[in-house]
């Protein structure tokens, strides 16, 4: 099979590393990839919005899938793009149309599709800067911490979680009548907080069928004990302990299954990756947010406890034959530490050169923000490198992770020393 994956991160290096593992494969195209998934397949200059560039190259090339690994490209259209035309509509895409990528796309859109469902999630209310007064009301009606999130895409910045009740109101016209968030934010969602410890739980589904990943914790904030800005993930490990079987059926009964459903009765046809951010509070599970991609970095630990072909999985999402797939996953504990390039997730340098990557024997390194510059590899993001490790469990494969780190360099690096320190 002749495959093209969309996309540059660690998420996309590990969906490489496990398509290029497929007997199925012919041959793996990523674009615009980078210095890692070249090892996997062929890297390709063109960027996943690119929509035009991306129907030339699938048609030179006679791809037969494609896989979207960021979000961008599935909230701007690709699938609907290939559906729409002649000449593409044949190659099968794994990732949502763009009515159903407004799971991600739209707070607002994903809180009412949650409503409509009666899928657990905070209690909620939208408002725009015509309602901006209201908005004031709805937050004096509420008790500290204040949760706001802009209602589209923002890079991972849009949540505001506020202790004073007029900083909130604060932020809320920073965000509805100054623009913070520029257009992302001309709604806001001000919803309850909820207290309890957080995991990310991952489905693939054809639209008919699915199958349940393994789950993930991952850690976003810069400082040791999650304290400092808010990142893409500074790390991640599976399983979760506290995910035991009794938690995962009620995630299985009220979250997934009914999302699933939901989604069938509102007729909106879905392919590929389903990413619940949930909360365990109190032994109950509630939807914080959908993706609809897998997340990064929990990919880089989710996809290495992936015993089954992955490819083999994708065929059966594009031919609505994934009830007939095997799924089957390691036993083994999986942990993943990001570096960062020094002064992330705020001013950075990129260039630096890396060192030490070939002398890595004990973990798989898969590369976030990386290029290459003759045979040398140089940083090219805020993360770097995402230093990946199996062990019996958690402790042994983070140390296996810190162990390898010590051996790679590259000037002003960072990473946390603490990843996995609530639930190890």
């Amino acid at each position: 099979m002749r495959v093209l994956l969309l996309g540059s991160g660690g998420r996309e290096h590990a969906l490489a590393w496990k398509i290029a593992q497929s007997s199925a494969l012919e041959e793996l195209f990523i674009a615009p990839g980078n210095a890692g998934t070249k090892n996997h397949g062929k890297n390709v200059d063109i960027k996943p919005s690119d929509f035009p560039a991306i129907k030339k190259f699938v048609l030179e090339n006679e791809i037969e899938i494609v896989i979207v690994g960021p979000e961008d490209p599935l909230v701007l259209g690709i699938h609907d793009f290939f559906l729409n035309d002649d000449e593409l509509k044949h190659i099968g895409v794994v990732g949502p149309q763009q009515h159903a990528a407004q799971l991600e796309g739209s707070k607002d859109f994903a809180k009412e599709f949650m409503k409509r469902h009666h899928i657990p999630t905070a209690k909620y209310e939208t408002f725009t800067k015509d309602t901006l007064e209201k908005g004031y009301a709805f937050l004096e009606s509420m008790s500290a911490p204040y949760v706001l999130k802009a209602d589209g895409l923002a890079a991972g910045k849009g949540v505001l979680i506020l202790h004073a009740l007029d900083e909130a109101k604060k932020e809320l016209k920073n965000m509805l009548a100054d623009a913070k968030f520029g257009a992302a934010s001309s709604k806001v969602v001000i919803e309850q907080f909820l207290s309890g410890i957080e995991l990310s739980v991952f489905v693939i589904t054809d639209g008919e069928s699915y199958k349940i990943l393994p789950e993930a914790k991952d850690y976003k904030r810069i400082g040791e004990g999650d304290k400092g800005l808010n990142t893409g993930g500074m790390g991640a490990v599976s399983p979760v302990p506290f995910a035991d079987a009794t938690f995962m059926d009620k995630v299985e009964n009220q979250i997934i299954i009914p999302t699933i459903k939901g989604l069938k009765q509102d007729n909106i046809p879905y392919k590929g990756f389903i990413f619940f951010g949930l909360i365990n509070v109190k032994n109950e599970p509630f939807v914080i947010e959908y993706n609809c991609r897998m997340g990064d970095p929990e990919t880089e630990v989710v996809i290495p406890r992936l015993k089954s072909d992955l490819l083999d999985l994708f065929e059966g999402v594009v031919t609505n034959t994934l009830s007939e797939r095997d799924i089957q996953f390691d036993e083994r504990s999986v942990a993943t530490v990001m570096m960062v390039s020094g002064g992330y997730p705020e001013e950075y340098e990129k260039g630096k050169q890396i060192f030490g990557l070939n002398s890595i024997t004990n973990s798989i390194v898969f590369h976030a923000g990386t290029t290459s510059d003759g045979p040398a590899v140089m940083s090219a993001g805020g993360r770097v490198l995402a230093v990946t490790s199996y062990g019996k469990n958690l402790d042994s494969a983070l140390e296996k992770s810190y162990a390898s780190i010590d051996n790679i360099e590259f000037e002003k690096a960072y990473y946390r020393k603490d990843i996995g320190f609530d639930v190890v």
